[in-house]
């Protein structure tokens, strides 16, 4: 009996040993990992890296810890993109759409933000140096889809003023 659970222990190290190796060997791959609430570290762990922070129309905003030299772009898509209006009610026509990234950016020398404004539609191609734009430690940046307004937007403020109009006409006319 004991020899059988000795041998048992020898094998169980030996796979524990060569699956240690095998992860060893594995490349390095970036990898999101959520810190706390709101902030995601995108670095490996020991390389260096900036915190940055995401807000607005996308779909995971928040505290974003990235290698140095990330780009605005590699950040936004780290976020998962701009989000999107499509709702049940309306189909949105995407030619349509604008988009526009402020980066700020505190300027220690002379005391003041520095804002940077990026603005685009989805048809054309990115404004130039947003591209190759290198971020920061603690830039912040704002990112807004914008659309025009469809005629749905506009029954919705039109509908509830007319019915307000029509109940007070019948209201004195019953007075």
């Amino acid at each position: 009996m004991k020899q059988t659970v000795t041998i048992a222990m020898f094998i169980a190290g030996m796979i524990i040993t060569g699956t240690a190796r095998a992860q060893d060997e594995m490349p390095a791959v970036t990898t999101q990992y959520r810190l706390v609430e709101g902030i995601v570290q995108l670095s490996k762990p020991g390389e260096e890296s900036v915190l940055i922070n995401l807000w607005g129309d996308v779909n995971a905003p928040g505290r974003f810890m990235v290698p140095t030299g990330t780009t605005l772009i590699e950040l936004i898509s780290f976020a998962r993109g701009p989000a999107s209006f499509r709702t049940g009610e309306t189909t949105l026509d995407w030619s349509k759409l604008r988009v526009e990234v402020n980066v700020s950016r505190r300027n220690q020398e002379m005391n003041i933000d520095e804002v940077v404004n990026f603005r685009f539609r989805y048809t054309q191609q990115l404004p130039a140096g947003m591209r190759d734009f290198v971020l920061q430690e603690n830039d912040f940046i704002t990112l807004e889809v914008k659309r025009r307004p469809a005629f749905v937007d506009y029954m919705r403020i039109i509908g509830p003023i007319s019915t307000v109009v029509a109940a007070m006409i019948l209201l004195v006319d019953k007075l």
